[in-house]
């Protein structure tokens, strides 16, 4: 069914089945890089089951159902209104994806915006509003205005941005009202998800060493167990492939064998190629065969494995053992 699909998936499976006429109206609101991964995954849709069109279809209509009664209603009246049409666990599904895809187009003046002006124009405001605003930029800009920022500045923005979870609407015009004034309009908008600790990682990733190491440093003063939850979330397993190969072979020395197998059970093709690629041919026949005899894996185990190597990952870093290449201005001396 379309749960099998991924969101390129269903977006094709949604414009094939409207068919070229009006699919071609709809294109003129996608941005470029819409338009190229939306034409990449239709070009290689085909033979789509009449049952999961139908259950893609069925999905689409109920994010637009979504959509219409926040916008008519806000976000109380949405909710009080899906929970009787789909239940509760569907309601809160489809309120998610869409309130998430609302905070883009909401602020989407500020994703466009370059970081310098953006900081010329936000960088006298209160942490707090300061906050509000970064929630809604772009990753890398949120990190470049934050290290321009004074030191005792970026510590309040980026604990306020952790811990931020919805903003209510009156809050939200009030810091539209003084945008207007020096960016383009905005659009109106509900409750929102924004900010909190997986963006706030995000942020902190694009950052060069010496900022993110200050931020760390202060913020566990302040929060210990915030800044472990943020420190957590700013490498997975999948980043392993912006490790060079010295590195990812002082990794598999310190790694258990069977973490390991498990670990690549769950990875993706360019994550195996790169593991398997920095082995003895003895060692990747011996991952290879052990992989081929494990199968059933749960999916908690797997990602339970991956942690374990993203914390050997971590220990190495912090021990000097291993570079990892970041956004920012580090520089590194081969």
């Amino acid at each position: 069914m379309s749960s099998e699909l991924s969101l390129g998936q269903k977006a094709a499976t949604v414009i094939i089945s409207l068919g070229t006429e009006t699919a071609s109206k709809l294109y003129k609101f996608l941005s470029e890089d819409e338009l190229e991964a939306l034409t990449l995954e239709v070009a290689k849709m085909e033979n789509i089951p009449p049952e999961v069109t139908e259950s893609a279809l069925d999905d689409f209509y109920k994010l637009c159902l979504t959509q219409k009664v926040i916008t008519d209603g806000g976000l109380e009246y949405a909710k009080t209104v899906l929970e009787k049409a789909f239940g509760l666990q569907m309601a809160t599904s489809l309120l998610e994806r869409v309130t998430k895809s609302l905070k883009v187009r909401s602020f989407e003046f500020i994703r466009k915006t370059d970081s310098k002006n953006l900081f010329a124009v936000i960088q006298h405001e209160r942490p707090q509003t300061l906050a509000l605003i970064l929630s809604y930029a772009r990753a890398d800009q949120a990190s470049a205005v934050i290290q321009e920022l004074p030191k005792s500045k970026r510590i309040q923005v980026v604990e306020c941005i952790a811990k931020m979870d919805s903003t209510s609407p009156e809050t939200i015009k009030i810091v539209e009202n003084v945008l207007e004034k020096r960016f383009a309009s905005v659009l109106s908008m509900d409750f929102a998800q924004i900010g909190g600790i997986d963006y706030i990682a995000d942020v902190l990733n694009n950052m060069d060493r010496s900022n993110e190491k200050f931020i760390f440093d202060e913020l566990s003063k302040k929060d210990a167990k915030l800044a472990d939850e943020i420190r957590k979330k700013m490498f997975v397993f999948e980043d392993i492939t912006i490790i060079d190969n010295r590195g990812i072979q002082k990794i598999l020395t310190q790694v258990d064998a069977h973490d390991l197998v498990y670990a690549l059970k769950g990875a993706n093709k360019e994550v195996m190629d790169l593991i398997f690629a920095n082995m003895s041919t003895r060692m990747a026949e011996t991952i290879k065969s052990d992989l081929e005899y494990t199968y059933n894996v749960r999916v908690r185990d797997v990602e339970e494995a991956q942690q374990r190597i993203v914390a050997v990952i971590r220990r190495l870093e912090e021990e000097g053992e291993l570079v990892i290449a970041k956004g920012g201005q580090d520089e590194i001396i081969a």
